[in-house]
């Protein structure tokens, strides 16, 4: 009767114009097979955020949604916003 706990990628969403990242992990609970219980976290990244910590996974979803263009959109839309 052994019992296990692990940590997957659940779910990677892009949404919105500055493609905002968001990434849900579950957390599971198995005994003899049998998953017991999931629980979920979730965050969102924004395209200046830094993703040497994140999960190989959602890193190549950021890479490959987070062009040049996309970079500079958002820190232009962040310049405005402290403008006014």
């Amino acid at each position: 009767m052994a019992i296990t706990k692990e940590t997957q990628i659940g779910k990677i969403e892009v949404v919105g114009k500055h493609k905002f990242v968001q990434v849900r992990t579950d957390t599971v609970v198995i005994e003899d097979n049998e998953e017991l219980s999931r629980k979920y976290h979730r965050h969102t990244l924004a395209p200046d955020a830094v993703i040497t910590d994140e999960h190989s996974e959602v890193q190549s979803v950021c890479n490959a949604v987070w062009t040049q263009d996309v970079k500079d959109a958002w820190t232009t839309f962040k310049a405005n916003q402290e403008i006014n």
